[in-house]
């Protein structure tokens, strides 16, 4: 939780008593406080989901939902090259949410194709078998 190298100081704050006795040592509560004299705090870089979108363009593009995933991709992008890290983080959500908005749309249709196609073939292969089975010439039908 703190940074290496940044020693954590404890600074008592003020005296609060919390229902004890008058006259009796009240509850003093403690935080710690990490002070960088200047120096940058390391955090994690903004995330900008350029090749998820990608993908999403080509493979998946259901209602133009990677399209907009790759220029929200390309803005945080460009606001990491500038240093606006705020910005890009915004910007890569928006790009992440979108993606995952494509994908769950191409899942769902690629998952309904391969049923129907499953069920529509099992029907087809049990009609015919049935009419294979049956006597054709009992009721006046010859080849």
């Amino acid at each position: 939780m703190y940074p290496q190298g940044y020693p954590t100081e404890a600074v008592p704050l003020q005296a609060v008593s919390y229902g004890g006795l008058p006259g009796q040592p009240g509850v003093v509560q403690h935080t710690a406080v990490n002070i960088t004299a200047g120096q940058q705090v390391i955090t994690e870089r903004p995330k900008d989901h350029i090749i998820w979108s990608l993908f999403s363009l080509v493979y998946a593009n259901p209602f133009c939902f990677g399209l907009a995933a790759l220029i929200y991709s390309i803005k945080a992008r460009d606001r990491k090259v500038v240093g606006d890290v705020d910005g890009a983080r915004r910007y890569g959500s928006t790009a992440r949410c979108l993606n995952i908005i494509s994908t769950i749309i191409v899942s769902t249709v690629f998952l309904a194709l391969i049923i129907g196609i499953t069920v529509l073939t099992t029907t087809i292969v049990s009609y015919r078998t049935a009419n294979l089975n049956s006597p054709r010439e009992q009721y006046g039908f010859s080849y």
